[in-house]
């Protein structure tokens, strides 16, 4: 491969509204809404400059939100504490507090979001 695995990602929904109204509010963001001949996608921030990727919320009769099947996405955050301080008030749960990996490798958390998705956050700095 001559990039990173992983390129884009995809969050199910349910409640497009609900959805965005819970990223908005534990990340801080504006994720914008685009209908797509009956496929809602709501993008999240991306600037090219920084490192990583971007992906979308998504609402589709073929995509099931679940907290037990498929992929989990890892959200970089600096702050894991606050963010998920956030889950719960926006209408998630908090399934795993910040959690030191190893030394080496950082600290994880992991909360089901509004839409029943498990989702986790990840950061390598060393606090």
């Amino acid at each position: 491969m001559q990039n990173n695995a992983v390129v884009w990602f995809e969050i199910p929904v349910i409640d497009m509204d609900w959805a965005k109204a819970f990223y908005e509010g534990v990340f801080d963001i504006n994720i914008s809404i685009q209908d797509f001949e009956g496929t809602l996608m709501g993008w999240f921030p991306f600037d090219p400059k920084k490192p990583g990727i971007s992906g979308s919320l998504i609402k589709n009769e073929a995509y099931k939100p679940s907290e037990t099947h498929g992929p989990v996405i890892y959200f970089a955050s600096e702050d894991i504490e606050g963010v998920l301080n956030k889950v719960e008030i926006n209408g998630g749960k908090v399934t795993q507090v910040k959690t030191q990996i190893s030394p080496e490798i950082g600290y994880m958390g992991v909360f089901v979001d509004s839409e029943g998705n498990r989702i986790s956050l990840y950061t390598n700095a060393q606090i």
